[in-house]
Parts: structure tokens; C-alpha cells; sequence
């Protein structure tokens, strides 16, 4: 055989890429069966690229309604398979302000029941919260089996907010970087498959958007006292994200990072992203048939005077 003829070696993937082939594996195996299955056709031929910076021009309102229905339909099949495995879910959202965590968050959880995804913002922490071990009040919010939890923010304001506004001393994030990562292990040996979101913003494009927030009455609430103040330490915050990712992305708990400058095209990304790394089987109930309704054996409805209506002004 000539040269010429030798077939080619397949590039070897790398680390990232190794890592993101790995997930699946690692979430088939807290469903307890030992079974291994695979996300729907469409989802299964997405290419990770570990450089997703690519400049697309902005999706179409109409091109996104199309797959974010279709990825809807997916979501349910992927909860009803949480409920019945009894799977353990926590899914974190990190990233700048107004780079489109919450919209990400809501694009999941708008055809999903709350009592099995529901999401978790904690506010500010309380007097009894600053003297606690640190994880104790993200640990009270953790899923039992059945249960997918959506961080909005989590555990990482130490690692962010607080480092870079002073509110945590040295040695408490000394010691956060610590036992995070530990932690995280801890976690995942428990059988919680826990997948992290950082969502990836340009300078120029949250600044678009914060002027948007002004600009509008029902967003202006978004824009804290903190957020204004954030966006003054531009700089100090991607030092800390830098020093973040050094200690806490781990092969066990590696960071998915999603260039967030279009908002449709980020969420379409993440869920797609997120059902592939979590297998499942297709259990949407079968069709129902309704029964009848029972036939009137007499009921006087009382009179309509007696009940106080919402006034019909529209």
C-alpha cells in the first residue's frame, strides 16, 4: 500500500471536547438502570466547538419560535424522564449582568412543571446566613430524586460579586476556591449530575442593554444599585472569572460557557446543549380520551347577584 493509500488518522478531541462526550456517560449512570440512552436525532448531531466565538448575523424572531417549540417538546420528554428515573438535576447560571441568564431561565422553565424544574434565587444573605458554613442555604435548596433545580446565581457570588466588592474577606475566598471544587465532588458522588452555564456577554453589547433598561419602564427594575456599580469594575470582574474557571472547572463539574451577545441564539445553544447531556427515552404520555360529563340530575346554579366579578374593563 502506497502512501497515498493510508487512510487518515481521526484528530484526537480535545480536552473540553473529551470532557463534553464524557457527561452523557456520567448522567446516564445516576439513572441506576445502567442503561444508556440517546438524545433525539436532531440534538444528538450538534458539533460542540470549545471556540463558539463566531460572528453570526442576529437570528430571525421567526427562526428562533420554530426551535425554541421544538426544543419546548424536548424538555418535557427530559422532565418526564427526571420524574420517572428519580435523576437529581442542578443546573447553575453564572455570568455578567444582562447577559441573558434570567431570559435563558425562563425559556426552560415556560413549558415545564414547577414541581418538578423549579428555579432558586436567593436573595441577600441574612444575619443567621453570613454565620453559616457558606454552601449551608444552597444546600437546603438542593433536588430530591425527580427534581430539576435552575440556579439563578449560585454558590459562585463568592467567587464574583463578593470578591470583587469587598464583601467577603481573604481568607473566606481563599477558602472558598478551597472546598468548592470538593464540594462540587461531593455532589456529583451523590448522584446530582450538575451541569454550569457561564453566559458570556461583550462590553459593548451589555452596555446596549443596560441603556435598553433605562429606556423601558417594565425592565428598569433590573438595573440594582449593584449592577451600576459592577459595571464600573469591568475589568476586576474578568479577573475573577479567570481565577474562577482556574480553580472550579473540573472534570468532574467542567464550566459551559455561551456567547450570550444574541440573546435567541444563547438560549437555543444552552438547551440544546443541556439535553445532551443528560440521556433520555421518549415518555410522553400516551393520548387521553375524556370521559362524560355527567349528566344534570337538577342543579340550580345560585343567583350571579350573589358573587362579586372582576369587573370586565377589556
Amino acid at each position: 500500500m502506497s502512501k497515498k493509500d493510508k487512510p487518515k488518522k481521526e484528530p484526537k478531541p480535545d480536552g473540553k471536547a473529551a470532557e463534553m462526550k464524557a457527561a452523557p456517560t456520567r448522567a446516564a449512570k445516576a439513572g441506576g438502570d445502567g442503561k444508556t440512552t440517546t438524545p433525539p436525532e436532531p440534538v444528538a448531531r450538534i458539533q460542540m466547538k470549545s471556540m463558539p466565538h463566531e460572528k453570526k448575523p442576529k437570528m430571525k424572531r421567526r427562526d428562533y419560535e420554530a426551535e425554541i417549540a421544538r426544543l419546548h417538546i424536548e424538555l418535557v420528554k427530559l422532565q418526564e424522564w427526571i420524574k420517572a428515573k428519580g435523576l437529581k438535576v442542578v443546573v447553575i447560571f453564572e455570568g455578567r449582568d444582562a447577559a441573558g441568564k434570567g431570559g435563558s431561565i425562563k425559556a426552560i422553565t415556560e413549558s415545564l412543571n414547577p414541581r418538578i424544574c423549579r428555579v432558586v434565587a436567593l436573595g441577600t444573605p441574612t444575619e443567621r446566613d453570613k454565620t453559616s458554613w457558606y454552601f449551608q442555604r444552597y444546600v437546603a435548596q438542593l433536588p430530591a430524586g425527580g427534581e430539576m433545580v435552575l440556579f439563578d446565581r449560585s454558590w459562585y457570588n463568592r467567587a464574583n460579586v463578593e470578591r470583587v466588592m469587598g464583601f467577603c474577606t481573604e481568607d473566606e475566598y481563599r477558602e472558598f476556591m478551597r472546598s468548592c471544587p470538593e464540594f462540587e465532588r461531593m455532589l456529583v458522588r451523590a448522584g446530582i449530575i450538575l451541569i454550569k452555564y457561564w453566559f458570556s456577554v461583550s462590553d459593548e453589547e451589555q452596555e446596549r442593554r443596560f441603556q435598553a433598561r433605562l429606556d423601558d419602564p417594565t425592565k428598569r427594575w433590573k438595573l440594582s444599585p449593584m449592577d451600576l456599580e459592577s459595571r464600573k469594575r469591568w475589568v476586576q470582574f474578568s479577573v475573577a472569572k479567570d481565577e474562577m474557571f482556574k480553580f472550579t472547572d473540573t472534570k468532574q463539574a467542567p464550566w459551559y460557557v455561551v456567547n450570550s451577545d444574541d440573546k435567541r441564539r444563547a438560549r437555543l445553544n444552552m438547551i440544546s446543549h443541556l439535553l445532551s447531556q443528560i440521556p433520555y427515552d421518549d415518555l410522553t404520555p400516551e393520548a387521553i380520551v375524556l370521559p362524560e360529563r355527567e349528566k344534570d340530575s337538577g342543579y340550580v346554579r345560585p343567583p350571579m347577584s350573589d358573587q362579586t366579578f372582576v369587573p370586565e374593563i377589556y
